[in-house]
């Protein structure tokens, strides 16, 4: 049966309507999809590589400092822990009280020799973890203390358990100042060491990252600047102590006593420190200088006939 020519306009008008509604309906219920930024073009794996070889460069130089500076940290750490051919020649400084009475004083080689028979050792040699005693003439060392964290060397508590088995005197008020402000910056020294040890040896495998953009460069800048800070008070600290005991020790007149700075562990202390600085200096150059992966990307930098030039703003 055949409609009007009428009807069939108002049917055929009708469903065009709902169609272009429908379209429209979807088109708006679609999310618009950003479109994102593309790379400048001709930058490819290979031009990244050779566009960040300097930078990629010194930050692997940093990751070579940190390893090595946490090397000789950690002989410094373990330095004079235990009786071993290496570890017992690794301390600040060590005591030569074989003849501690001079040859000036009547009987002076009885009187020493009764006091390394009542517990008087012929040197003391102190480390960061403990100390170590024993005899001159081929002997060595006969004994190591436990070691110890935030260990301090006491000399005088030292002798007194030695020679008066354990007994106590009352010492001079100086002598107690002195104790306790050597003991505070031996603690401070093991603390600064042992943390600066930690950082280093994080430090030798995070430092690649500062080739992938600037912004990691300012978190690596501030550990390393931490680690060289507390790897520079440390050996400053150690430094000062070894030599204070020397001086001291030599200044008394009336005793024969003789006193040398652990040239080992003065070496390893100060090599670490000087990597540390290396370390601190190419991280906080990297912060301004040296293209990153990130700067190409974002078209900061681009190539221009095998060149790294700044982009124009």
């Amino acid at each position: 049966m055949t409609l009007p020519a009428a009807l069939r306009s108002r049917i055929r008008t009708s469903t065009e309507h709902h169609d272009t509604e429908q379209h429209h309906s979807s088109s708006e219920s679609s999310p618009t999809t950003k479109e994102q930024p593309s790379p400048p073009p001709g930058l490819d794996d290979a031009s990244i590589k050779r566009a960040t070889r300097l930078r990629r460069g010194f930050a692997f130089s940093a990751c070579f400092a940190y390893l090595v500076s946490w090397i000789f940290l950690v002989l410094v750490l373990i330095g004079n822990t235990y009786n071993r051919p290496v570890l017992s020649s690794i301390y600040f400084y060590k005591l030569n009280l074989a003849d501690i009475i001079p040859t000036s004083v009547p009987n002076a080689s009885l009187i020493n020799s009764i006091a390394q028979s009542i517990g008087l050792h012929d040197f003391y040699q102190v480390g960061l973890w403990n100390f170590c005693e024993g005899y001159l003439g081929g002997v060595g060392i006969t004994y190591c203390s436990p070691p110890t964290t935030l260990y301090w060397f006491n000399p005088v508590e030292v002798l007194m358990n030695e020679l008066l088995s354990g007994a106590t005197i009352a010492l001079p008020t100086q002598v107690v100042t002195i104790l306790s402000v050597l003991r505070i910056t031996s603690q401070i020294m093991f603390g600064f060491f042992l943390t600066a040890a930690v950082l280093g040896f994080l430090l030798a495998f995070l430092s690649p990252l500062a080739v992938r953009s600037r912004w990691w460069s300012l978190p690596l800048a501030v550990a390393s600047f931490l680690e060289m800070m507390l790897v520079l008070a440390a050996s400053i600290v150690g430094t000062a102590i070894s030599f204070a005991f020397k001086y001291a020790a030599e200044a008394q007149s009336e005793l024969n006593i003789h006193a040398e700075v652990g040239v080992k562990m003065f070496v390893f202390m100060w090599i670490a420190t000087g990597f540390s600085i290396w370390g601190f200096a190419v991280h906080s150059g990297m912060g301004c200088c040296c293209t990153s992966r990130r700067d190409l990307r974002i078209g900061r930098r681009v190539m221009r006939e095998g060149r790294v030039e700044r982009q124009p703003e």
